[in-house]
């Protein structure tokens, strides 16, 4: 792909503000991407979209192809009559700068309850008519999706691999019978999915409007309690009572000393290359859906992947196992065709996974938090750029900017000053400023870095149990100077976009 040499920001929409207690996909939102088209900005990079899990992360999803309801608009389906604001009286009072999950998702599930049960009640219209649509064409996943989690939300949220063995097990009879008797359940789920998609779709047009294109995550892997493990076994390394035999992790490094035991299930790619990577292609097609730009998470998996023996306590003990290499992108490019796809190429890089990314022509990542503890050959260092790169402060794996130079080890510090030529008192925008200089075709900050945030506003922190996903900013952080900053970045730079001239949809206050 040939793209233009453009800039942009990661926000997450759960870090956006807002009154339910986590950032939407509503008022928000559209403010949100006026700030960035103000800004000049080209690019909004967010997490992967899917419905979070085990330790709210996005990256440990009950799917892979559907939405995240707790992102759906309390405001947008009072828009639709859905809501109405009889129904926020009971509001909790939440705090203005975090997701506190276990206060947000009961508040949130009773909204869509409210929602479902009126859009039930509705005549025929023209919103039942898209929702008919909106069933046919996401056919391929959505029955069996909502039927994982009806079953989950009938055994109290357990996971799949504790339900009663019939469920486990996907026995058609018992599938059968338990549908029968949980259709309100099992639509209930379906409607959210509506919603979500609804909702997403038209934030996604505005933003084109605006000339914003969206980076989103593929997460290499799955989560192991989700719909596409318990609905294709078949793919993954499960043993006959399903439980995995082998998981995902890396080994110990940058991030964490202990390495990352992330337990999700690996693939067997003797049987994805069986079916020409069937899967595969089903979850490319429809993440380009939902974004423009896929930035391939843990692409040196592909290549080869660290197998971690399932019941171990940390990832120290483990081994690298070979990939699919070529064939998966060769098959996936023969189906859809030469796609924008960014590897993220972090981590420990061999030659096989240079020659991987490059004989597609991928563009990959550089962080210049990576950059200060070696000398002026790193590659991390900005005039050690390529074009074809997507360059970073930091991502949401990172310390912020700031944290990261107040904790860093002097060498490291001093280093830094010296190759910015900077005192280091504005340290997150002399960074910002070096990556944005750069050759780079893409340059991107986290909103923490733009906003000179401190390590408590870090987004995740690798291998912590707890205490991630959950930074929120300020509804006054998207300031006008804030915004005239970003634009002279990308005016000195040669990274502005001219967006074409749009109408803000008109969304109610509640």
């Amino acid at each position: 792909m040939n793209y233009k040499r453009s800039s942009g920001i990661i926000l997450h929409p759960t870090s956006l503000p807002g009154p339910d207690g986590i950032g939407d996909l509503g008022p928000e939102a559209y403010r949100w991407v006026d700030f960035l088209a103000g800004a000049q900005c080209g690019l909004w990079q967010v997490l992967p979209l899917g419905p979070t899990g085990y330790g709210d992360s996005p990256y440990q999803c009950f799917s892979a192809f559907a939405g995240n309801p707790y992102l759906v608009s309390p405001a947008l389906l009072m828009q639709d009559g859905l809501l109405k604001r009889e129904d926020f009286a009971d509001r909790p009072v939440f705090l203005p700068d975090e997701v506190d999950y276990g206060r947000v998702i009961p508040w949130k599930l009773t909204l869509l309850d409210r929602a479902a049960e009126r859009f039930q009640k509705m005549a025929d219209g023209d919103l039942k008519k898209e929702f008919k649509t909106f069933q046919e064409e996401q056919a391929d996943w959505l029955p069996d999706f909502a039927l994982f989690m009806a079953i989950k939300e009938s055994q109290g949220g357990i996971g799949w691999n504790q339900w009663p063995k019939p469920l486990r097990g996907r026995d058609p009879k018992a599938l059968q019978a338990f549908s029968n008797e949980n259709q309100s359940c099992i639509q209930r789920q379906i409607l959210r999915q509506f919603f979500f998609f609804r909702q997403w779709q038209s934030l996604r047009e505005y933003a084109h409007q605006q000339g914003i294109h969206i980076i989103g995550d593929i997460p290499i892997f799955v989560a192991y309690d989700s719909a596409d493990a318990w609905g294709n076994k078949e793919l993954f390394y499960l043993d006959e009572n399903g439980q995995p035999t082998v998981v995902a992790g890396v080994p110990p490094d940058y991030f964490s000393p202990t390495g990352q035991l992330w337990g999700n299930p690996l693939y067997r790619w003797d049987v994805h290359r069986e079916s020409g990577y069937a899967w595969w292609i089903r979850r490319i097609k429809a993440t380009l859906k939902l974004f423009d730009i896929i930035r391939l998470d843990h692409f040196r998996g592909f290549a080869g992947y660290y197998e971690i023996p399932f019941g171990m306590p940390t990832a120290e003990i483990g081994t690298w196992v070979k990939g699919p290499g070529k064939d998966i992108f060769e098959k996936i490019q023969q189906a859809l065709g030469d796609l924008p796809i960014i590897a993220e190429d972090l981590g420990e890089i061999t030659t096989d996974v240079i020659e991987l990314r490059d004989s597609f022509n991928r563009p990959g990542m550089k962080i210049l938090q990576f950059a200060c503890g070696g000398d002026a050959t790193e590659p991390f260092l900005p005039h050690n750029y390529p074009v074809n790169c997507v360059a970073y402060t930091g991502t949401h794996d990172n310390d912020t900017t700031r944290g990261w130079y107040e904790s860093a080890p002097e060498e490291e510090t001093d280093f830094c000053r010296r190759y910015l030529a900077r005192s280091g008192d504005d340290i997150a925008w002399d960074m910002i400023r070096a990556v944005w200089n750069s050759v780079a075709v893409f340059a991107l900050a986290p909103m923490q870095d733009c906003l000179d945030l401190p390590t408590a506003a870090r987004m995740n922190l690798p291998g912590r149990l707890g205490g991630n996903w959950s930074w929120r900013m300020k509804a006054d952080d998207l300031s006008p100077r804030l915004q005239a900053r970003i634009k002279e970045q990308n005016t000195l730079y040669r990274r502005t976009v001219g967006p074409e001239k749009s109408v803000p949809p008109k969304i109610p206050t509640y």
